[in-house]
C-alpha cells in the first residue's frame, strides 16, 4: 500500500486517497517488523506497480475480497501475499480491500518467512502457499476481530511465536547488509568481503543463502530503492542520477528498466508499495 504517516498507536481516517491507515500501540516487538492496517474506505478500488525495495511485504487480507496479482506468469487472485526483495515486474489489483501488512527487514524476513530466502525470490507469492493452515487460522482470527488494535496486535503475537526458535541470520551477513543499506548500494562486494574477514567467494555464498540476492544485486536494488523514491518525489532522471551514484542517466534507465519493468518517467508517476 502507499504508506501514509502518522503516529504510534492512531488510526488516520483523513488518509489519501480515502484510505483508512492504522498503526499498533508501542510499535511492534520485534526488530526490524513494521505493520499497519489498510481499509479502502471510499471504495475507490487498489491499483499498484510492485516494485523491488529493501524489505519483504507481507499483505494479509481480510476478509473474503481477494487481489488479482498481475506478472509474468499471468493473473492471479490471492487472498494474501508476500513480495520479495525483487519480485519481478507485477501489479496488485483489488476492490474493497482490507489488509494488515507487514514489512520485514531481511534479517526479519529470513527468521520469520520459514522458508530460503531465494525460494522467495522472483515473484509474489500466495503466503497460504508458504505458512499453510498457519495463514488460514491468522486470516480468521485477523477478520473476526472487532478493531485494528486487536487485529495488530494478533500479528504482533504470531511473529513473536513464529520467532522463538527461529534460524539466525550469521552476524557477518547482517553486518554486510547494514553496510550496504548504510552505504546507499555504493559500495564493492570486495570491500564488503574485507570488512567481514571472509573471502569473497564465501561472503557471496552465505549473504545469497540469507538475504536472497547476491552482494552485487542486493548493492543495486538499495541504490535503486533511493534512486526510485527520489523520481517520485519530482527529482529529474539527470539529478537522480548523479546523486544516487550512477555513471550517468543511461545507467539509471538500464538499472530502473531491470528491476522495474518501465521507464524512469513511468516510475516517476507510480502508486506503490514502499514507503
Amino acid at each position: 500500500m502507499r504508506r501514509h504517516e502518522a503516529g504510534a498507536g492512531s488510526t488516520d481516517r483523513d488518509a489519501e486517497n480515502g484510505w483508512e491507515v492504522a498503526h499498533p500501540l508501542g510499535g511492534t516487538s520485534l526488530g526490524g517488523v513494521r505493520m499497519a492496517g489498510f481499509r479502502d474506505r471510499a471504495a475507490a478500488g487498489l491499483d499498484l506497480r510492485v516494485l523491488p525495495q529493501p524489505t519483504v511485504v507481507v499483505v494479509i487480507g481480510l476478509g473474503g475480497n481477494p487481489v488479482t496479482v498481475e506478472s509474468a506468469t499471468g493473473h492471479q487472485p490471492m487472498r494474501s501475499l508476500v513480495a520479495p526483495l525483487s519480485p519481478g515486474p507485477a501489479r496488485i489489483r483489488g476492490e474493497r480491500v482490507e489488509c494488515v501488512e507487514v514489512c520485514l527487514s531481511p534479517r526479519a524476513a529470513y527468521a520469520l518467512m520459514g522458508v530460503s530466502p531465494r525460494e522467495l525470490d522472483g515473484s509474489v507469492t500466495a503466503l497460504e502457499d508458504l505458512w499453510g493452515r498457519h495463514e488460514r487460522r491468522l486470516h480468521e482470527q485477523l477478520t473476526d476481530a472487532e478493531t485494528w488494535q486487536e487485529r495488530l496486535a494478533l500479528t504482533d503475537e504470531f511473529l513473536r511465536k513464529r520467532a522463538a526458535g527461529a534460524p539466525s541470520m550469521s552476524p557477518e551477513v547482517a553486518a554486510a547488509w547494514a553496510t550496504i543499506v548504510a552505504r546507499r548500494g555504493r559500495i564493492r562486494v570486495g570491500d564488503l568481503a574485507a570488512s567481514s574477514g571472509w573471502s569473497r567467494k564465501r561472503l557471496w555464498s552465505r549473504f545469497t543463502a540469507q538475504i536472497g540476492l547476491t552482494p552485487k544485486r542486493a548493492a543495486m536494488l538499495v541504490r535503486f530503492d533511493h534512486a526510485a523514491r527520489a523520481l517520485r518525489a519530482g527529482e529529474s532522471a539527470s539529478n537522480v542520477a548523479l546523486a544516487c551514484g550512477y555513471a550517468d542517466q543511461p545507467h539509471l534507465h538500464r538499472d530502473v528498466l531491470a528491476l522495474a519493468g518501465c521507464t524512469p518517467g513511468v516510475l516517476a508517476g507510480s502508486t506503490t508499495s514502499a514507503d
